[in-house]
């Protein structure tokens, strides 16, 4: 149920991992020790951050469960490694100024073409928190303006649907009447008339970040995801709430 971009990252890191068993002459999970995964993760620490070392090392783990949830192995080595300590950094979010700003300079900035799409977009992530994996997969059926509702397709492809508040509801109607007259489903397309990738939004997002003077490596998508839980937070609504709009798993 994971979307391909994590599938292609697990079977990176796992291949790391037997590569590295390889290279010490071990090439059967059943000889694998906690000393061996051990190595593996200190053979890390020059080339990678904690974050990524906690990354591989869970990949390894899942791996290590599996076997021994389908009876490969009998003694799982991975089950008492303990995962590097991942330093604790505060999640970065617009204020009020800066999401003002942000607006402003996507009406001032975008060209005539794709100023009611970049606006829909920003407006979107703004005030529905949603992932940018969840964004590109936006289709045409996912919006219900006549309910005021968006369907989300989340990770591990749980949906959810969220509400629009008049001002998203209002440019994603005003996008609308501007999108190219293509077949495809994509709710946000390209000139050539195709869907947006991830990587083409992410850019997108970071020059407007850029030309609004917030020039920081912290602040790009995710800032913005961050800026709706905080909003949320600031109007005193319900931590629990605010997860299930965003879409964490429980």
């Amino acid at each position: 149920g994971f979307s391909p971009r994590t599938v292609e990252a697990y079977k990176h890191d796992l291949g790391k991992f037997c590569a590295f068993m390889s290279s010490i002459n071990k090439t059967e999970v059943a000889v694998v020790t906690r000393a061996d995964i051990g190595s593996f993760v200190s053979s890390l620490a020059n080339r990678n951050a904690e974050i990524t070392k906690a990354r591989k090392l869970s990949v390894v783990k899942s791996f290590f469960n599996y076997l021994e949830g389908v009876d490969i192995i009998k003694t799982n080595p991975a089950s008492h490694v303990v995962s590097p300590k991942i330093p604790q950094k505060e999640a970065s979010y617009l204020n009020d100024e800066e999401y003002q700003r942000l607006m402003q300079t996507v009406r001032d900035v975008a060209t005539p073409y794709y100023w009611q799409r970049d606006l829909a977009i920003v407006t979107i992530f703004l005030h529905t928190g949603i992932r940018l994996s969840e964004l590109v997969s936006l289709t045409l059926s996912s919006v219900d303006l006549s309910e005021g509702t968006i369907l989300i397709q989340g990770k591990g492809n749980k949906q959810r649907r969220l509400p629009l508040n008049e001002e998203v509801a209002l440019v994603i109607k005003k996008y609308l009447t501007r999108r190219p007259d293509v077949a495809i489903p994509s709710l946000f397309v390209s000139k050539l008339g195709q869907g947006l990738s991830s990587r083409s939004v992410y850019h997108l997002i970071k020059r407007y970040l850029k030309k609004a003077g917030m020039d920081k490596k912290k602040l790009g998508v995710h800032s913005l995801r961050h800026s709706f839980g905080a909003s949320l937070l600031n109007k005193g609504v319900n931590l629990v709430v605010i997860q299930e709009l965003l879409g964490h798993t429980k």
